[in-house]
């Protein structure tokens, strides 16, 4: 296989693809959505077959339980990849909507109108349920998707391609809008990156590997983040209690995910009154714990802190303490040490929160809130595509209008320039 003429042969279907779909009304994508849904939900037993070789040849590799876990689908998560796309079908059409108009001093009209990308390259690691989520999306937004999964995946992801292209046949709708690399070969995504002029956007979804080599390599823009270093700083006018819980869900509840905390700042002032219970209860929880000096000389079987730690993306029950000695220095080590992902501050004074939430220079920014909360289901988008920690076009969790772009649109009477 000629994998430079394989690559371009389906880019070429997804950019056809893209100019049907771009025509479509939002009764017909929502349409085509509910009938992926369907489709998922009466193939559950060729899909979990072809899900059980996968994970055979992911045994036999000697991948790891985490990494079997997000690569296995079950009834259940079938379900709730269906679940999905009924709900994205339920959600507004951004595409068409104006979203501001004025008037010019010559008559004319001058507005914004949201309107499709184009053709979206999704790239991505072992969770197949990214393969439905992403189509639904993206088709709602009127873009087509170019899929490239995971070599790991590859059996199940071919499956789910084949019922979500099937639906879309059978609502009419060019199959391109939704077309899939399936080859393992490492080369495909080298292609597809250098496909300027055809994908308009790519949006790697991994780990940070993935996303530098993509970064590196793409001619094509990139919508990405690279670590999800995320911190909570407990204020010295924190309810005690709340900062207890807040810090806890921000780490214990699902550490392996990117908006997980992993330096928790404690103010001098609190310091006291708030470490010993809450190091405890980490504790108890399985959490390894890396302290300051400072917070050794609370817990002296607390491991010593280094500095280089306080880059890590941990991804498991691993926490930096620190303590500070105000929110000035814990928004300095915020600046120095974060990833601009999602951080966080417990406190009482309003003046505070005000400042940190200004000052603090994340896609997320919470007050009295968990940094797990940074995803685009609990901000009411109803779906993500993924969390960006760029600075141009999206910022935070991508959803629906995240997912289109504005053009002009003028409105005149014979208005000519003089």
């Amino acid at each position: 296989m000629n994998i430079k003429s394989f690559v371009l042969q389906k880019a070429k279907e997804s950019k056809e693809g893209a100019n049907v779909l771009a025509k479509l009304s939002s009764e017909q994508k929502n349409t085509a959505l509910i009938k992926m849904a369907e489709g998922l939900e009466k193939k559950q037993k060729e899909l979990i077959k072809e899900n059980k070789k996968d994970i055979a040849a992911a045994q036999k590799k000697g991948l790891s339980s985490a990494l079997i876990d997000r690569l296995t689908l079950n009834k259940k998560r079938i379900k709730e990849m269906a679940k999905g796309l009924i709900e994205v079908a339920g959600l507004p059409d951004p595409v068409g909507e104006i979203t501001k108009m004025w008037k010019r001093p010559n008559g004319m009209t001058v507005g914004r109108m949201r309107v499709p990308i184009g053709v979206i390259g999704i790239i991505y690691e072992s969770r197949p349920n990214v393969t439905a989520d992403a189509t639904s999306l993206c088709l709602k937004a009127g873009n087509a998707v170019i899929l490239r999964g995971g070599s790991e995946a590859i059996n199940t992801n071919k499956a789910i391609v084949k019922i979500l292209r099937d639906a879309a046949k059978s609502q009419g709708i060019n199959e391109g809008v939704i077309t899939f690399l399936d080859t393992t070969e490492r080369e495909a995504v080298m292609e597809m990156l250098k496909l300027e002029g055809i994908v308009d956007l790519i949006i790697p979804r991994g780990g940070e590997g993935l996303i530098r080599t993509v970064t590196e390599n793409s001619r094509i823009p990139v919508l990405k983040h690279y670590k999800g270093i995320c911190h909570v700083f407990v204020d010295r006018d924190a309810d005690i209690k709340m900062a207890e819980e807040i810090c806890f869900n921000a780490k214990v509840q699902r550490p392996g995910t990117c908006n997980a905390m992993e330096t928790m700042l404690v103010d001098e002032k609190i310091a006291k009154n708030f470490l010993p219970q809450m190091l405890k209860r980490f504790k108890k929880a399985g959490v390894k714990l890396k302290g300051c000096s400072k917070t050794l000389e609370t817990d002296a079987s607390v491991e010593r802190v280094k500095e280089e730690d306080f880059y890590n993306e941990y991804l498991d029950l691993i926490l930096n303490v620190k303590i500070v000695k105000d929110m000035d220095e814990a928004m300095r080590h915020i600046a120095k040490y974060g990833s601009a992902h999602s951080d966080a501050v417990v406190t009482k004074d309003y003046q505070k929160a005000m400042r940190f939430l200004r000052e603090v220079d994340s896609s997320a920014v919470f007050v009295n809130a968990s940094t797990r909360l940074n995803d685009g289901y609990q901000f009411g988008l109803g779906a993500e595509i993924g969390i960006s920690t760029d600075k141009i076009h999206a910022r935070g969790p991508m959803g629906l209008e995240e997912l289109t772009c504005t053009k002009f649109i003028v409105l005149g009477t014979g208005q000519l320039r003089e």
